[in-house]
């Protein structure tokens, strides 16, 4: 038996309302100096929006200007950005990367998109409702060998009549709970409270594979939480090809201030090899993957994996 869960959350849920407000401002960094070197982090609700971080680039854009065509005029803003520490800086500048950490990669040939069967049917479930109902929610699907046995779909501004006729339009299941704790009309900020770098699973394989640690939103390419990340599904895709495998499993790990990682393997249906013939630099990994060419706002909302960015 093999019974696997995952979840997936619409763009306005609250933590994905501070990823998209941090990628966006990190996005108007990088358009005015595609060196800036940015760790922003975000909270917002109730009628507030907290931005805190640090930034250095010769650029200054309007953070507020940004934030509101995102969530309203109504919101109060509050940004503290400051400098990068000196100390960090030093280590970055000779090519190091911005901090310490351990990345995970994974590819499988369950789905055209090599990921996970159970993740991909609740995002395809969570992206089809928010086609019609644009609005806060949640989808979660549970398979067993293969099989969808239970779909979860709670959604702001629906009927429960309707929103399970949708689902079962969209997925086959043996159960439908639909909007379990009853019809709810309050959602997105005016109900909850969000926070960047709080849905990382959504944001990476779902809760059956192991993830590294750190957040991707609000970060640029030093900062090697992310662009590790995405350079280990790359190899893992790469890798999943190459060998026909069944799946791929990438580790990177990499000390602050050094450029290149401590770590680098793959387990290939099970096979630990050590991975070769990449530059793993975060300039190496910059380029290779193009980022300078990626709008991160863009990749922040459904998944940044399996949606056709160079890391595929």
């Amino acid at each position: 038996m093999s019974i696997k869960t995952s979840e997936f959350v619409s763009p306005m849920h609250p933590d994905k309302i501070c990823d998209y407000i941090a990628d966006s401002i990190l996005d108007a960094y990088l358009e005015g100096d595609k060196y800036s070197r940015c760790a922003i982090e975000v909270m917002g609700g109730h009628n507030l929006v907290t931005i805190n971080g640090e930034v250095t680039s010769k650029v200054n854009p309007n953070i507020e200007e940004i934030v509101k065509k995102i969530v309203g005029n109504n919101f109060k803003i509050l940004s503290n950005i400051v400098l990068q520490s000196p100390q960090i800086a030093q280590g970055v500048d000779t090519g190091g990367a911005g901090d310490q950490g351990i990345m995970r990669g994974y590819a499988t040939n369950e789905t055209e998109d090599y990921l996970p069967l159970e993740y991909s049917l609740a995002r395809n479930l969570c992206q089809k409702i928010f086609e019609i109902y644009p609005f806060d929610g949640k989808t979660q699907v549970t398979i067993n060998n293969g099989r969808v046995v239970t779909v979860v779909a709670s959604f702001q501004n629906t009927k429960n009549d309707e929103l399970l006729k949708l689902a079962e339009s969209i997925i086959e299941s043996d159960e439908y709970l639909i909007n379990p704790a009853g019809e709810w009309y309050q959602g997105g900020f005016d109900a909850d409270t969000g926070l960047s770098g709080r849905k990382l699973i959504v944001d990476n394989y779902g809760p059956e594979h192991a993830i590294g640690g750190g957040s991707f939103s609000g970060k640029d390419y030093t900062k090697v939480d992310r662009t590790g990340a995405y350079m280990a599904r790359k190899i893992a895709v790469e890798l999943l090809r190459k060998y026909n495998a069944t799946n791929v499993y990438t580790k990177l790990a990499y000390a602050i201030g050094k450029s290149e990682p401590v770590m680098a393997v793959a387990l290939i249906d099970g096979i630990e090899s050590e991975i070769t013939g990449y530059d793993l630099s975060p300039l190496g990994m910059y380029k290779y993957l193009k980022l300078d060419e990626v709008n991160y706002r863009d990749t922040c909302i459904w998944g940044h994996f399996g949606r056709g960015f160079e890391w595929e």
